[in-house]
């Protein structure tokens, strides 16, 4: 897919996205992604020689390769959401090995999911694509449903099915963020130790988030989210793409909460998804982690939606997509072209880091 053909599924967002000129945190402050992404920002880093090769493998992966992007495939939703709700509009999907099939097809740069899929055929892909252990899951058969992480594999198993990095979810802002934070530090600690890479799902979970609007999806909380998960040496950062801003402040509004600042709202972000996004790339050490937006689920426009996430992420200055239900809930063939059109975004001269 070329310019002009992103450019008209973008529809009415094509100019506001496109022909965004003036961030509010300037270009020239942040990490942009590229070819020499492991020599700049990860050499100089305490990070060890396996460690390296296992970011440059996922790097050199894929349509992608060699881009310093990334598209990854991410299917733990069969634990997330229960397998019925998320196979059962594409049924051929309970079979793990459908799923390393796509993302291999669909040329990304590596493919994220739970241990008994990676396990059930690791010695057929292990070497044709990059794996990536998702290794803690919220299970939501527990009665009443609660947010909760639980590790269901070790990073020794990661080690012996021969991924390049382990996957994790913390929920930042949940009753049990602080459990999570010492377990999955130590587990990126020991996954570093071991030579590979880490990935953290950087979300926010607590009902009082839910205000006149969902503050899960603020820039300002999720920024923060982000930047709690580069301190424990997340080499890249997921998260949802921002949609609105000011969670401290209406949090604050009926008690005391955390701690901001205005000059958050008024000097580093505006009320356009790029700037938003760009504030998200700024807590990640202004992009030293890669940051990488999740996809969202499927419905109508998934088209339009992926490519319109690209586009923010890499012009905010992010480092790729990881989207799953929007590739995997269709069938394969369908679901191969969405993941092409999302890589043809960052393959994109024409769009550029604003």
């Amino acid at each position: 897919m070329n310019f002009d053909e992103i450019s008209k599924h973008l529809g009415n967002d094509a100019e506001s996205l496109l022909g965004f000129k003036s961030p509010k945190i300037a270009k020239e402050l942040i990490h942009v992604p590229g070819n020499d992404w492991v020599d700049r920002i990860f050499a100089p880093s305490d990070r060890s020689i396996p460690v390296l090769r296992s970011i440059q493998t996922l790097l050199g992966h894929g349509r992608l390769g060699g881009s310093g992007y990334v598209s990854i495939l991410p299917v733990d939703q069969g634990i997330e959401h229960s397998a019925g709700a998320s196979f059962a509009k594409n049924p051929i999907y309970f079979d793990g090995e459908n799923i390393i099939k796509l993302a291999i097809e669909g040329g990304c740069n590596g493919v994220a999911t739970t241990l008994g899929v990676l396990g059930s055929v690791a010695r057929k892909y292990a070497h044709k694509i990059p794996f990536i252990l998702k290794i803690n899951h919220n299970e939501l058969l527990t009665y009443p449903n609660k947010s909760e992480q639980i590790l269901f594999a070790t990073v020794k198993q990661a080690y012996d099915q021969g991924c390049v990095a382990i996957g994790a979810t913390i929920y930042f802002g949940s009753a049990d963020a602080g459990r999570e934070i010492v377990e999955i530090s130590k587990v990126f600690q020991m996954a570093h130790e071991l030579g590979m890479a880490t990935i953290l799902w950087c979300y926010i979970r607590n009902n009082a988030f839910k205000k006149d609007k969902d503050y899960h999806v603020s820039a300002d909380l999720t920024g923060q989210a982000n930047h709690l998960g580069v301190t424990i040496q997340a080499d890249i950062i997921k998260q949802k793409l921002p949609e609105n801003n000011g969670g401290y402040n209406v949090l604050n509004q009926e008690s005391s909460y955390g701690k901001t600042d205005k000059r958050i709202y008024s000097d580093l972000t505006s009320e356009h998804p790029i700037d938003l996004t760009r504030y998200q790339v700024a807590n990640c050490y202004m992009g030293r982690a890669g940051l990488i937006n999740s996809g969202g689920a499927s419905g109508e426009n998934d088209l339009q939606e992926a490519l319109k996430t690209a586009v923010i992420n890499k012009r905010a200055g992010g480092m790729g997509l990881i989207s799953g239900r929007k590739a995997f809930q269709k069938p394969m063939k369908e679901g191969v072209s969405l993941l092409h059109a999302i890589q043809d975004v960052y393959l994109s001269k024409e769009i550029t880091v604003a």
